[in-house]
């Protein structure tokens, strides 16, 4: 990825353009999202190419930005199924956390969300993820009481 999609200003969150799905995928392999079981790339297509889900993310500042190397600073996929909205593959370059784009992201999800009409946002944490446990305490979400259940089709 180059610089910002055209229109964006610096710092604009975002949707991913499509010749940045790559980009997007080595952030997730690189921030531990990825399941060997998964396939990231084709998450990351079906979801710009539904009409209820996207990929937002934070492009590097600048193209020559040196620390970045044009690489995408964060990214968090968004969907819904009319009530309840879903972020995944919520990620920010190692060497950039701590300065508030993941909530950036956050909070981004929830305006695309909110401007859909959509009451509620729920994701998944794996349980033994502790830090990522904290950090979405600290935007007030809470553990809440269901068990979630799967079957690969």
């Amino acid at each position: 990825m180059t610089g910002q999609p055209a229109g964006a200003a610096p710092g604009d969150v975002v949707e991913l353009p499509t010749d940045a799905v790559p980009d997007a995928v080595a952030l997730w392999h690189e921030a531990g999202l990825t399941r060997p079981w998964n396939d990231p790339e084709g998450d990351c297509r079906r979801a710009l190419e539904g009409k209820e889900s996207t990929v937002l993310c934070l492009p590097t500042s600048r193209a020559s930005d040196g620390a970045s190397g044009g690489r995408l600073r964060g990214t968090v996929m968004v969907g819904h199924d009319g009530h309840r909205g879903w972020i995944y593959y919520l990620a920010v370059r190692d060497d950039l956390r701590g300065q508030g784009l993941g909530e950036r992201l956050v909070r981004a999800a929830e305006d695309w969300l909110r401007a859909r009409g959509i009451p509620k946002l729920m994701l998944m944490v794996r349980r033994e993820n502790q830090a990522v446990h904290a950090f979405y305490d600290r935007l007030d979400y809470t553990e809440q009481d269901v068990v979630t259940l799967g079957r690969f089709l």
